[in-house]
């Protein structure tokens, strides 16, 4: 057996942050050679990460990077709370972020493949998830772009848990922002009425049209208590008519007319949304790790 001294020990875990016990343990099969032990260790995260892959990450962080005329969105997973907010999961938050918005990946594959100092984003990934003990994912991202005469709105709300992007043309970087925690806030679907898609509309026609309430009313009246609601159905998800969130005896559109300004486009991320959580009872899961 390989003499292992603490000094290659502590130089392995400022390597790759493993924990004492692993690091030793490594550099013994190794028979000390630093290089061949960071191997092992790599190859002992990956297979760490794969035993957590049917674990639903449903918590995490959103982040927004922005440089020049471009800006990229993303949403990072966790399995818990503790694990996103500690300094590894945020680091590399950032550090995908970043990478995302220097290299413009076209999906999430050519994403996980883009090259870093530590190899790729998604050696990243799986180091993280087997420091952190969780699974960590990379769930999407977008890429927004801009013209020079156009501004970019971010915000971040809750920590992390919201984040928004928006383009406007005309106003200025504030009209922007202020549009975005709207958005973070109110959380409309689209811009204007007309966007809504004709199938979601039809969908809620039939649906108002057969409510309890309305049975038995001629047709002509029906279809005018029907309108009225399609309309206030219409102005929960397109943010045009909604009440601007600063100030609310103006519209969104009434606020963006007086700053002289066009909302292009807005992109939300909430950590989660539309992922299906696992409900888990905390004394449960001690009790069995106690008498397991």
């Amino acid at each position: 057996m390989a003499n292992i001294t603490a000094a290659q020990v502590k130089a392995l875990r400022d390597k790759t942050s493993a924990g004492i016990m692993d690091a030793k343990k490594a550099l013994v099969e190794a028979q000390g050679d630093l290089n061949k032990a960071i191997d092992l260790l790599k190859e002992r995260g990956v297979a760490k990460a794969a035993k957590k892959a049917d674990r639903v990450a449903a918590e995490g962080m959103t982040y927004v990077a922005e440089s020049g005329n471009s800006a990229a969105i993303i949403e990072m997973n966790s399995e818990t709370d503790f694990v996103a907010s500690n300094e590894q999961f945020l680091d590399l938050l950032h550090l995908t972020a970043e990478t995302i918005l220097k290299n413009s990946p076209k999906d999430l594959q050519s994403a996980l493949a883009l090259k870093t100092n530590g190899g790729t984003l998604n050696d990243q990934i799986v180091q993280t998830s087997a420091h952190t003990g969780e699974k960590i994912s990379l769930r999407r991202f977008e890429i927004v772009k801009k013209n020079d005469d156009e501004f970019f709105g971010t915000y971040s709300h809750l920590g992390g848990q919201i984040s928004v992007i928006t383009l406007i043309k005309g106003g200025d970087v504030q009209t922007a922002k202020d549009i975005a925690m709207h958005v973070a806030a109110i959380a409309p679907k689209y811009i204007d009425r007309n966007d809504v898609p004709s199938e979601i509309v039809d969908h809620e026609k039939s649906i108002q049209l057969k409510a309890d309430d309305l049975q038995g009313k001629p047709d002509k009246i029906k279809a005018k208590i029907v309108e009225g609601r399609l309309g206030k159905f219409l102005d929960e998800l397109a943010i045009s008519n909604q009440p601007f969130v600063k100030d609310d005896s103006l519209t969104v559109s009434q606020f963006l007319k007086q700053k002289k300004a066009q909302l292009i486009k807005f992109v939300r991320y909430q950590v989660g949304e539309g992922i299906e959580k696992k409900e888990s009872n905390l004394a449960e899961e001690v009790a069995k790790q106690i008498n397991g």
